[in-house]
C-alpha cells in the first residue's frame, strides 16, 4: 500500500486555525470599542478616556489641574490609562459636563458641584457654603469626616463617582462697576455668582446669573452684568477683569474654601482593574492638594501686580453688608433643609463637622494669624 503524506494537510489545518484565531481577536477588539484594547506586551488592557471640563483649555489653576492629573495617571499606570482633556466647549458646553459624564459620552469631568444644583440641590455643599468651611476644613470633612461618602451617595443615582479635584482657598468677593457702601447697593445688582451665594444675593434684592468663565469678560464689559465673582487674583488677572471693572472687593463670603470636583462615570470606572482604579483616586487626591498649593503660591503675586501696575482698588465689604448676607444665608439654609430631606441630611453632617472643627481653629489658625499680625518683634 502506498504511504500517505499527511504533512500538507497538517500545515493547511494549522494555517486555517491561525486565521480563525486572528479573526476572533479582531472581532473581540472591535467589540471593545475605541476606548479599550490590549497591549502588545502580554494581556494588560489599555484604556483611553475623555475628560471634559467647565474651564477654558489650560486656564491657570482650574484648567491646568485636569491636564496635570491626566499626565500623572498615564505615568503612574505606565501608559495603560490615557486621558485626553477637553476644555469648555471643545466637546460639550461648559455647563454640560455633569450630563455628559452621567450618560457616558465622556468617562470623566472636572468642574464644580454647585453648577448642578438644579439636578442635585445638596451638591452645593461639596463646592462651598457661604460663611462655612475653609479649604483646610473642607478637605478634613471630605476625607476624614464622612463628607465624601455623602457625596458619593447623592451622585450614585446619576451613575457618577465624585472625587475632590482641587481647591482655590478663600476667594475674593468679586469685581464691581460701582461701589458697595451699604445693603441698599445690593438691590438691582446683576451679578454672576453661582451656588448658594447666588441665592443669597437674590434674596438681598440682586439678580444672580450663572455664566461660564470664558464669557465673563465680555458680559462685564458690555453691561450684561454689573459685577462678577470668579476666583481670586491669580485667575482674575489672567481674565483681565481689571480692564472692565473698577472695584475689587473682599472677603469671599460666598466661597470660603471652594472645592472643585472630578466626576467619573461609574460604569467606566468599574471596568478598570483595581490598580487603575486606585491610581485614579490617588492622582485626584494629589491634584486636589496641588491646586490649593498653586493658588497659595500665585495669588499674592497677582494681587501685587493688579494693585501696583494696574491701579486696582481693593476694598473690604462693609460689615453691615456682610452681616446682612450672613443672616440671609442662615435663613436660606434652614428653609431649604425643611423642604428637601437630602439637603437636610448633608446640612446636618456639615454643621456637625463645623462645630467640631471650629473650637480648635479658634485657638490655632485664627489665633496664629492674629498673633502674626499684631505681635511686636522683641530683641
Amino acid at each position: 500500500m502506498k504511504k500517505l503524506n499527511w504533512y500538507p494537510a497538517i500545515i493547511l489545518g494549522l494555517l486555517a486555525l491561525l486565521a480563525i484565531t486572528f479573526a476572533a481577536l479582531v472581532a473581540s477588539r472591535a467589540a471593545m470599542g475605541p476606548a479599550q484594547h490590549f497591549s502588545a506586551e502580554g494581556n494588560k488592557e489599555l484604556f483611553e478616556w475623555k475628560l471634559v471640563t467647565t474651564w477654558p483649555k489650560n486656564f491657570p489653576g482650574l484648567g491646568s489641574a485636569p491636564e496635570r492629573f491626566a499626565k500623572k495617571v498615564e505615568a503612574m499606570s505606565a501608559g495603560r490609562l490615557r486621558i485626553k482633556v477637553y476644555g469648555a466647549g471643545e466637546l460639550v458646553p461648559a455647563l454640560g459636563v455633569f450630563g455628559a459624564v452621567s450618560e457616558g459620552a465622556a468617562q470623566m469631568g472636572h468642574g464644580a458641584a454647585y453648577y448642578w444644583k438644579g439636578k442635585v440641590p445638596a451638591a452645593q455643599f461639596f463646592t462651598a457654603v457661604p460663611f462655612g468651611l475653609n479649604a483646610q476644613e473642607m478637605n478634613g470633612w471630605l476625607h476624614h469626616g464622612g463628607g465624601l461618602e455623602l457625596w458619593e451617595e447623592i451622585y450614585e443615582p446619576f451613575n457618577l463617582i465624585p472625587l475632590a479635584g482641587g481647591s482655590t482657598g478663600v476667594q475674593m468677593a468679586g469685581w464691581f462697576n460701582k461701589p458697595i457702601e451699604s445693603v441698599k447697593d445690593l438691590k438691582g445688582l446683576k451679578m454672576r455668582i453661582p451656588g448658594l451665594g447666588g441665592e443669597v444675593l437674590n434674596r438681598a434684592g440682586g439678580t444672580a446669573v450663572t455664566i461660564p468663565g470664558g464669557e465673563l469678560y465680555t458680559a462685564l464689559q458690555t453691561g450684561v452684568i454689573d459685577a462678577t465673582e470668579w476666583v481670586g487674583p491669580y485667575n482674575d488677572l489672567a481674565f483681565g477683569f481689571h480692564q472692565v471693572a473698577e472695584y475689587y472687593y473682599y472677603p469671599g463670603w460666598h466661597e470660603p474654601g471652594s472645592i472643585l470636583e472630578f466626576i467619573v462615570n461609574k460604569k467606566a470606572f468599574e471596568k478598570l482593574p483595581a490598580d487603575l482604579q486606585e491610581i485614579v483616586r490617588v492622582a485626584a487626591r494629589e491634584a486636589n492638594q496641588d491646586m490649593l498649593d498653586e493658588y497659595t503660591a500665585r495669588n499674592n503675586r497677582a494681587l501685587k501686580e493688579l494693585v501696583e501696575e494696574h491701579g486696582v482698588k481693593v476694598e473690604r465689604l462693609p460689615e453691615d453688608v456682610l452681616s446682612h448676607l450672613k443672616k440671609i444665608n442662615n435663613e436660606i439654609m434652614q428653609e431649604t433643609a425643611q423642604r428637601d430631606p437630602e439637603f437636610a441630611r448633608v446640612y446636618k453632617a456639615f454643621k456637625e463637622f463645623e462645630r467640631d472643627v471650629k473650637p480648635y481653629h479658634e485657638i490655632s489658625e485664627e489665633a496664629y494669624y492674629q498673633t502674626r499680625d499684631t505681635a511686636k518683634e522683641t530683641r
